[in-house]
């Protein structure tokens, strides 16, 4: 959205590289002690955002990493524009969206230094005060959605694509998804009898709980009103635990719930999308499970999906990554992997999955092939 919005008023977005807690890296601890660990943004995305080309022609700047910053705008040719001053003098807290993008927009189109500087107060100021351009209560709260048609349009969308890192690796492991041999199941391509599946596990038990006593909607795109398995939370302050356990069978189900809802999805699919019942039998044969979820948890759903249900299971564990390069940005693979699958069922509360859902989006994934627990 910072780089849609540096696109609009005709200036380059600066890039970052991403860090993460030290300990979510995939080699010892100690190889950070001196020099902390860091991802390249290119190593994670391709596109516009991260330093890619616009489209032929396009007279938009490219994006610039931040040492470059340094060195073609030096702080005397910098104007700075805080954040806090902006909200107060607009009234933008809790403000859509849409608001907010236009807002900033101009500012950044009237400011006449060619390097604009947008910067949070000091730590001595109030919390809400020091939060971004587009903080939580926008993503969050549904306010984001006024802005989807402007965005997905945007050539920041359009030509965000995968890392050559993360395309390297979806294509040595391409060879998983393939179907039975038989040419017109081939020609359809190795993700179209593919429904991927978020299970997220790890710390959402008790980040599921906290988003059920504060009623928290559906996150960003995945709450965009004609999309399928809409949400509305329970209201009222003092959550019953009948209301708590109602939000967790969405955002944390069980094992049953969630093999209930994957056979709902795929048959639903199948009935709307490709005219079949399951007297045809079942097109949609590969599942592929994109989780952090523990060894044994993960054994034991397993052995129930292919036992029961005749599924062929693929994993994130199942992707032979070749390096700590790759590993490293493994989230982003999987997320590929769900982007090009014919269905992907997801977590309204994630981020991860709100972003497969912007990039299934435009692609034009039908509304029926995105789907939430």
């Amino acid at each position: 959205m910072l780089t849609h919005l540096a696109y609009k008023s005709q200036r380059a977005y600066v890039f970052q590289d991403y860090i993460w807690g030290q300990h979510h890296y995939p080699w010892p601890l100690y190889k950070t002690w001196e020099i902390p660990s860091r991802t390249p943004l290119g190593a994670l995305i391709g596109g516009p955002t991260a330093g890619g080309s616009w489209a032929p022609g396009d007279p938009a700047p490219r994006s610039i990493h931040e040492q470059h910053w340094d060195v073609v705008c030096p702080q005397e040719r910098v104007k700075v524009v805080w954040t806090h001053e902006v909200k107060d003098k607009f009234s933008l807290r809790w403000a859509t969206g849409k608001r907010i993008f236009d807002v900033w927009n101009q500012i950044l189109l009237e400011a006449s230094e060619e390097c604009v500087e947008v910067r949070p107060p000091s730590r001595d100021v109030e919390q809400e005060d020091r939060t971004p351009l587009f903080d939580w209560t926008v993503w969050g709260g549904g306010m984001i959605l006024d802005m989807w048609e402007d965005f997905r349009d945007s050539p920041v969308s359009k030509l965000l694509k995968a890392s050559p890192i993360v395309q390297r690796a979806v294509e040595r492991n391409q060879h998983l998804f393939e179907p039975p041999s038989s040419s017109t199941e081939n020609s359809q391509g190795p993700f179209a009898r593919v429904l991927a599946v978020h299970v997220r596990r790890g710390d959402y038990l008790d980040h599921c709980t906290h988003l059920a006593k504060f009623a928290s909607t559906f996150e960003s795109w995945s709450a965009l009103p004609w999309l399928p398995d809409r949400f509305a939370p329970p209201s009222g302050e003092n959550k019953t635990e009948e209301q708590i356990q109602e939000v967790l069978s969405h955002c944390l189900p069980t094992t049953e719930q969630i093999i209930e809802k994957i056979t709902q999805v795929r048959n639903d699919y199948e009935r709307e999308v490709l005219g079949r019942t399951e007297s045809h039998g079942h097109f949609i044969t590969t599942l592929y499970i994109l989780t952090n979820a523990k060894s044994k948890w993960l054994d034991e759903f397993i052995k129930r999906l292919v036992k029961s249900h005749q599924w062929k299971v693929i994993t994130s564990r199942d992707i032979a990554l070749e390096n700590a390069q790759e590993k490293d940005v493994g989230m982003a693979i999987d997320m590929e992997f769900a982007r090009k699958s014919a269905i992907f069922l997801g977590n309204g509360w994630s981020s991860l999955t709100e972003n497969v859902l912007h990039q299934r989006l435009i692609d034009g994934k039908v509304p029926t092939s995105n789907r939430f627990f």
